[in-house]
Protein backbone atom coordinates (compact mmCIF):
# COMPACT_ATOMS: atom_id res chain seq x y z
CA UNK A 1 0.00 0.00 0.00
CA UNK A 2 1.47 3.29 -1.10
CA UNK A 3 1.48 6.07 1.46
CA UNK A 4 2.70 9.64 1.23
CA UNK A 5 2.86 11.59 4.46
CA UNK A 6 3.57 15.30 4.55
CA UNK A 7 4.99 17.12 7.55
CA UNK A 8 6.55 20.43 8.49
CA UNK A 9 3.71 22.81 7.83
CA UNK A 10 2.85 25.59 10.21
CA UNK A 11 2.55 29.31 10.77
CA UNK A 12 5.33 31.56 9.50
CA UNK A 13 5.66 35.32 9.15
CA UNK A 14 5.88 37.00 5.76
CA UNK A 15 9.44 36.88 4.52
CA UNK A 16 10.18 33.78 6.55
CA UNK A 17 11.20 30.28 5.54
CA UNK A 18 9.76 26.83 6.01
CA UNK A 19 10.59 23.35 4.79
CA UNK A 20 7.91 20.76 4.25
CA UNK A 21 8.70 17.09 3.83
CA UNK A 22 6.93 14.10 2.35
CA UNK A 23 7.89 10.58 3.36
CA UNK A 24 6.87 7.79 1.02
CA UNK A 25 6.35 4.11 1.66
CA UNK A 26 5.06 1.14 -0.27
CA UNK A 27 6.73 2.06 -3.55
CA UNK A 28 10.14 1.95 -5.22
CA UNK A 29 10.86 5.59 -4.57
CA UNK A 30 13.62 6.01 -7.14
CA UNK A 31 11.19 5.12 -9.93
CA UNK A 32 8.80 7.95 -9.12
CA UNK A 33 8.59 11.53 -10.19
CA UNK A 34 7.36 13.71 -7.35
CA UNK A 35 5.38 16.88 -7.19
CA UNK A 36 4.20 19.45 -4.71
CA UNK A 37 0.78 20.98 -5.19
CA UNK A 38 -1.16 23.45 -3.11
CA UNK A 39 -4.74 24.47 -2.64
CA UNK A 40 -5.73 27.73 -1.05
CA UNK A 41 -9.15 28.14 0.46
CA UNK A 42 -11.73 28.75 -2.23
CA UNK A 43 -9.26 28.12 -5.06
CA UNK A 44 -8.37 25.22 -7.29
CA UNK A 45 -5.38 23.06 -6.61
CA UNK A 46 -2.25 24.17 -8.45
CA UNK A 47 1.08 22.62 -9.29
CA UNK A 48 3.94 24.20 -7.35
CA UNK A 49 7.08 22.20 -8.07
CA UNK A 50 8.18 18.85 -9.39
CA UNK A 51 11.28 16.69 -9.58
CA UNK A 52 11.92 13.89 -12.03
CA UNK A 53 12.39 10.29 -10.93
CA UNK A 54 16.03 10.65 -11.98
CA UNK A 55 16.44 13.76 -9.86
CA UNK A 56 18.06 15.55 -12.77
CA UNK A 57 15.13 17.78 -13.71
CA UNK A 58 12.95 20.13 -11.72
CA UNK A 59 10.15 22.52 -12.61
CA UNK A 60 8.32 25.30 -10.80
CA UNK A 61 5.28 27.45 -11.22
CA UNK A 62 6.33 31.01 -12.06
CA UNK A 63 5.06 32.45 -8.80
CA UNK A 64 7.57 30.47 -6.70
CA UNK A 65 10.63 30.47 -8.97
CA UNK A 66 13.66 31.72 -7.10
CA UNK A 67 11.94 31.27 -3.73
CA UNK A 68 11.11 27.55 -3.52
CA UNK A 69 13.41 24.56 -4.04
CA UNK A 70 12.33 20.96 -4.45
CA UNK A 71 14.74 18.14 -3.66
CA UNK A 72 14.67 14.43 -2.98
CA UNK A 73 16.60 11.98 -0.84
CA UNK A 74 16.18 8.49 -2.24
CA UNK A 75 17.94 6.96 0.76
CA UNK A 76 15.21 8.35 3.01
CA UNK A 77 12.31 7.99 0.54
CA UNK A 78 11.59 11.64 1.13
CA UNK A 79 10.92 14.70 -0.99
CA UNK A 80 11.33 18.21 0.36
CA UNK A 81 10.07 21.64 -0.52
CA UNK A 82 12.20 24.45 0.87
CA UNK A 83 10.24 27.68 0.87
CA UNK A 84 11.85 31.09 1.35
CA UNK A 85 10.64 34.69 1.22
CA UNK A 86 7.16 33.46 1.95
CA UNK A 87 4.19 35.64 1.13
CA UNK A 88 0.64 35.67 2.36
CA UNK A 89 -0.47 34.30 -1.01
CA UNK A 90 1.57 31.15 -0.36
CA UNK A 91 -0.92 30.22 2.34
CA UNK A 92 -2.48 26.89 1.38
CA UNK A 93 -2.62 23.20 2.09
CA UNK A 94 0.43 21.64 0.47
CA UNK A 95 0.21 18.15 -0.99
CA UNK A 96 2.88 15.85 -2.31
CA UNK A 97 2.18 13.44 -5.13
CA UNK A 98 3.97 10.68 -7.00
CA UNK A 99 3.82 9.17 -10.49
CA UNK A 100 5.96 6.35 -11.83
CA UNK A 101 8.69 7.43 -14.23
CA UNK A 102 7.45 10.99 -13.90
CA UNK A 103 9.46 13.86 -15.28
CA UNK A 104 8.57 16.25 -12.49
CA UNK A 105 6.03 18.26 -14.46
CA UNK A 106 2.46 19.23 -13.87
CA UNK A 107 0.03 16.54 -14.89
CA UNK A 108 -1.64 13.41 -13.63
CA UNK A 109 -0.19 11.85 -10.50
CA UNK A 110 -1.13 8.46 -9.17
CA UNK A 111 -0.62 8.85 -5.43
CA UNK A 112 -1.34 11.72 -3.09
CA UNK A 113 -0.67 12.63 0.51
CA UNK A 114 -3.17 14.10 2.94
CA UNK A 115 -1.63 17.55 2.94
CA UNK A 116 -0.04 19.90 5.41
CA UNK A 117 -1.23 23.42 6.15
CA UNK A 118 1.13 26.34 5.56
CA UNK A 119 -0.04 29.71 6.81
CA UNK A 120 1.90 32.88 6.13
CA UNK A 121 0.72 35.65 8.40
CA UNK A 122 1.99 38.24 10.81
Amino acid sequence: QVQLMESGGGLVQPGGSLRVSCAASGLTFSRYGLGWFRQAQGKEREFVAGIAYSGTSTSYVDSVKGRFTISRDNAKNTVYLQMRSLKAEDTAVYYCAAVQWGGGYDGNYDYWGQGTQVTVSS
